[in-house]
């Protein structure tokens, strides 16, 4: 015959069992918990980012499209200051007038010209498309700028059209 304290310490035991494996379930339950909570936190951030990018850049191929018409309107700019004008001239002024709005306008939505003239040729930035022998700028330096470069958002979105000081051969 069993005695009642045998089975009262037997009662105790598979408690005091049930209460750990309990607690485990429960310490492993929290774990799992945080871990989704921190997962989520997570995809939240990762989606406002890329939010974010398609938002910054989701402009740039319009504003691609859009660059041609500030070379063109440079153009004109600078073939009236090439030839012989009045001073004052209403329709280089208009133009010049154009230009800089549109490139003020450019740059409030993060579109930024490259500025290539007098500096070192940078291959990430700039595009030779031809060398020059200019023996006043330094070897690889952008001695005049084509097209100009603009980048959006810090990304470039065309290069600068630049012709480069080439090395100078030693005779």
């Amino acid at each position: 015959m069993s005695s009642p304290h045998s089975k009262e310490d037997e009662l105790v035991a598979t408690d005091a069992i049930d209460a750990a494996t309990l607690l485990a379930e429960n310490a492993a339950l929290r774990d799992r918990l945080l871990r989704a909570l921190a997962e989520a936190e997570n995809v939240r951030r990762r989606a406002e980012r890329e939010a974010e990018e398609t938002r910054k850049f989701a402009v740039a191929e319009f504003a691609r499209e859009l660059l041609p018409v500030v070379d063109n309107l440079q153009r004109v700019i600078d073939a009236k200051t090439a030839a012989p004008s009045e001073p004052g001239d209403a329709l280089t002024q208009g133009v010049a007038t154009t230009l800089r709005l549109f490139l003020q306008t450019l740059e409030r939505f993060g579109i930024k010209k490259i500025s290539a003239l007098g500096t070192r040729f940078d291959p990430t930035s700039h595009e030779a498309l031809m060398e020059s022998a200019d023996q006043s700028h330094p070897p690889g330096t952008v001695t005049n700028v084509l097209e100009d470069g603009f980048t959006i958002g810090g990304r470039l979105l065309r290069p600068a059209r630049v012709s480069v000081a080439k090395e100078q051969a030693d005779d």
